[in-house]
């Protein structure tokens, strides 16, 4: 049964967990298809500058009698085959996915571990001395999740300007909080128990019982709003960077490729935006089907071989 522990747990025991959790995790074929097309998808975004026929933001590489080719098409002298077709800038479509990959993963994980960072330490933080200090964080929290994401992301672009270190930022206000009340509800459950007053009682400093006593406890529920938060994150950087306020046009993403094909739309060039489009859909289902899975693998209430979380 994956029950909380009343003790702290050995390194026996974690490593038996960890064959245990690969055990379930591996038996879900849809999570194993999700995390298989997630590796596919960041080998192809590390890799891109190998990988992709052209540089799609290398103006000397671009002829704009190339522009808004359909997809299969050649050049004039039949040297180059565009699989995805152009662009109206006469950039391959492939390519620029390759590289748009590349923004848009980079900005949901440095937001997404910047905002796990801050958001657990307030939350573990506010668990731990509770008083004063409970009560202002979570305020914090409280006011924070009452407006809805994307719209304290638009007011802070608004402010700030656009950019890709701008974009992070706002991700990071917007997702602190989720991390911060997860991890404050799971070390209020840790925090009595006997491990953590046997740590107490022999003198150990308050970060010392924080981090290495009850945070590794409340690593499940953070794991599954991580992954759940990088799906919602690089979503919003698209629909930012869609609507002119994210990344701005030197720096590719998907969200902003999308946006590019957007005006062609009616004159038939679905190309443009469709294969920009199916990219970002394939990733954020492809991290939602991993966090699903670990989601149900780390609920406390799932009874399985015996082994407890």
């Amino acid at each position: 049964m994956i029950v909380r522990p009343t003790t702290a747990p050995t390194l026996a025991a974690h490593e038996s967990l960890w064959r245990v959790f690969v055990a379930q995790f591996l038996a879900s074929k849809l999570a194993v298809v999700g995390l298989v097309l997630l590796a596919a998808f960041v080998l192809l975004a590390i890799f891109a500058p190998w990988i992709a026929p052209q540089n799609p933001f290398d103006i000397a590489t671009l002829d704009i009698m190339d522009s808004k080719m359909p997809p299969g098409s050649t050049t004039f002298d039949e040297s180059t085959t565009y699989w995805l077709g152009t662009d109206g800038q006469a950039r391959d479509v492939f390519s620029a996915i390759l590289y748009g990959m590349r923004t848009s993963l980079f900005v949901g994980l440095v937001s997404v571990s910047a905002a796990f960072l801050i958001g657990t330490t307030a939350g573990l933080v506010s668990a731990y001395f509770g008083g004063r200090i409970d009560a202002v964080l979570m305020r914090m929290v409280d006011i924070q999740l009452s407006f809805p994401a994307i719209l304290v992301a638009l007011i802070l672009l608004a402010v700030l300007g656009k950019g890709v270190d701008k974009v992070i930022y706002a991700l990071i206000a917007v997702q602190w909080a989720y991390f911060a009340r997860a991890a404050r509800a799971a070390a209020i459950v840790e925090r009595n128990k006997e491990y953590v007053e046997a740590a107490r009682c022999v003198s150990l400093s308050w970060h010392r019982i924080l981090w290495r006593h009850i945070f590794p406890n409340c690593i499940p529920p953070l794991m599954v709003i991580a992954t759940i938060d990088l799906a919602h994150a690089i979503a919003l950087e698209a629909t930012l960077s869609f609507l002119g306020v994210g990344v701005p046009v030197t720096e590719p993403s998907l969200g902003m490729l999308i946006s590019n094909g957007f005006e062609f739309l009616l004159s038939g060039n679905y190309w443009i935006s469709f294969f920009p489009g199916i990219a970002l859909a394939m990733i954020v289902v492809a991290i939602n089907l991993v966090g699903d899975h670990l989601r149900d693998i780390l609920n406390p209430r799932n009874e399985i071989q015996g082994v407890s979380l």
